[in-house]
């Protein structure tokens, strides 16, 4: 645990340093030792201007505990109106030979995983986006109760051209 800590500190250090002139939006959430089915993560987004369009990712961090080639996410998009979209959604984490995909040096690796593209946020008020894991093992119909193996589940928002 002492080394995932450094490795998070470390992360943390490099995204201060880093220049990124895309990012609007940037925040995680660490889950429990294992994410449980019913565990909803949760991002109140800030006031993102109207005249922008912007792209939207799901980052998922995780370790060599994760047992799975994919993840599957339900993800809702709360509007400042009361209108919900909700998707289901598939991820590679994987290769075939059980490589995994995603950047890190060590047990670690995020991946930056596509969620939305060109979103214009006109409404006026707060918008949520609420992430859930949807993971079942093949041939069942109950889902997984305790998903081991992801840390960390975060989302950005990037414009979709630099102002």
């Amino acid at each position: 645990m002492t080394k995932l800590r450094i490795i998070l500190i470390f992360y943390g250090l490099m995204s201060l340093i880093s220049c990124d002139d895309h990012q609007v939006f940037d925040n995680y959430q660490t889950v429990s030792d294992s994410w449980e089915k019913g565990e909803k993560v949760q991002f109140n987004l800030p006031k993102l201007d109207s005249t922008h369009a912007y792209n939207l990712f799901i980052n998922i961090r995780n370790d060599n505990s994760y047992r799975y080639s994919n993840l599957f996410l339900i993800s809702e998009m709360r509007f400042p109106n009361g209108k919900v979209i909700t998707d289901t959604l598939e991820y590679e984490m994987a290769m075939p030979d059980g490589t995994w995909l995603g950047t890190g040096f060590t047990d670690l690796k995020e991946n930056k995983l596509w969620y939305k593209e060109n979103v214009s946020f006109t409404e006026e008020g707060e918008y949520n986006i609420i992430l859930q894991h949807a993971m079942r093992k093949n041939g069942e119909v109950e889902g997984i109760n305790s998903l081991e193996g992801i840390t960390d589940v975060g989302f950005r928002i990037e414009y979709a051209k630099k102002p």
